[in-house]
């Protein structure tokens, strides 16, 4: 499984790459593994506010529907059109084409509450052993 170093992570399965004030969003390589085919995400479009740890958007899958959890809080300024549209790229892709939100943080410091790599792969292997 793939978990690259230089991302942020959430106990719910959602990574963050931080450029500046923005932060990219997606889900992680273990939570499209979890769901199988994803079939439909839905997203707040540019301008909505997320809060963090509340859900901002569904992912649907051939199993189930899943909430997506904002790993930080601030404001949509971009959702990922090309998943929305081709929503199994999510599989193939989970730390590339497939971002789910570009977000404008409101308080960077809440960056230091998300899991490094090291700790998240230590989660998954948690998960895996139940």
């Amino acid at each position: 499984m793939d978990i690259p170093q230089d991302l942020k992570f959430t106990k719910t399965h959602e990574w963050v790459k931080i450029d500046g004030d923005i932060a990219t969003i997606g889900i992680t390589d273990f939570a499209q593994g979890e769901l199988g085919d994803i079939t439909y995400l839905e997203l707040p479009g540019a301008g909505a506010m997320v809060t963090q740890s509340e859900p901002f958007g569904v992912v649907e899958s051939v199993k189930a529907a899943t909430d997506v959890y904002a790993p930080l809080s601030g404001e949509v300024v971009e959702e990922n059109e090309a998943a929305i549209n081709s929503p199994e790229v999510v599989n193939a892709s989970p730390y590339g084409d497939a971002w789910l939100l570009k977000v404008r943080l409101s308080d960077p410091r809440q960056l230091d509450g998300l899991l490094d790599s090291a700790a998240y792969a230590q989660l998954v292997a948690e998960a895996a052993s139940h």
